[in-house]
């Protein structure tokens, strides 16, 4: 069952090394993150479950003891998902969940084992709501730590360029995301969300699936789109 559940967003760029000199830009982010993650380590689970969306290479599940780098931003930075234990993974993380994998080292995750699941941003809305409900059937506390952008269309200079409809998108996922609200999350356009370039869609969607009949509650932690790019924090319990 799940028991908490953490959303932060995945650029690399909060990785300090990877921003270099604008890294100061993502500090309250990156802020908002560790406060999610004590959430999670509050909650005391017996497994914590990363989801993130991947390509086609990084999609499925990824083992604790998986590596991710950074080397592909220009940096020459390695992390593990988790202690590293097991045996090693035969695929490399995709870029949210390395950028996860930084989280947890950054704060020092030891609180249970970790497994991450990298999801295809084009997985329908039913079956991501389906892998939800699977994983949380997966320990009697499970807790979750979710990553994915929202629209990447709030300004001209934005990956997307700007888009009217980006700003109301993006309002109400805060909204969703902020309130613990599952049915608005189930409910999320997979249409509009692709035309937006959301990357968070389905594993939004599939922390939905999960969290179904769990009771949670919601704290919006941060909400902000420093580079046209809408980054969300949440924390629910």
């Amino acid at each position: 069952m799940l028991v908490a559940a953490a959303v932060c967003p995945c650029p690399p760029l909060l990785v300090p090394e990877v921003a270099a000199g604008a890294a100061p830009e993502l500090d309250a982010a990156r802020a908002a993150c560790a406060d999610a993650l004590g959430v999670l380590a509050a909650a005391r689970p017996d497994l914590l479950l990363v989801v993130g969306p991947a390509g086609q290479a990084g999609r499925g599940p990824h083992p604790e003891g998986a590596r991710g780098s950074f080397r592909t931003f220009g940096v020459d930075l390695d992390v593990t998902l988790g202690q590293g234990f097991g045996a090693p993974a035969e695929r490399a993380l995709p870029p949210s969940l390395a950028v996860a994998a930084w989280l947890l080292g950054r704060t020092g995750w030891s609180d249970a084992p970790i497994e991450g699941l990298g999801v295809g941003e084009p997985l329908e809305p039913e079956r991501c709501i389906r892998t939800g409900r699977d994983l949380a059937a997966r320990a009697e506390r499970v807790a979750m730590l979710v990553m994915g952008d929202a629209s990447a269309c709030r300004t001209l200079k934005a990956p997307g360029y700007l888009d009217e409809r980006a700003q109301p998108f993006d309002a109400e996922l805060s909204r969703a995301l902020g309130t613990a609200d599952v049915a608005a999350l189930a409910a999320v356009d997979a249409g509009l969300a692709y035309e937006l370039k959301v990357s968070g869609r389905a594993p939004w969607q599939v922390l939905a699936g999960a969290a179904e009949g769990a009771g949670l509650g919601g704290d919006l932690l941060y909400e902000d789109a420093p580079y046209g790019v809408g980054y969300v924090v949440a924390a629910w319990s």
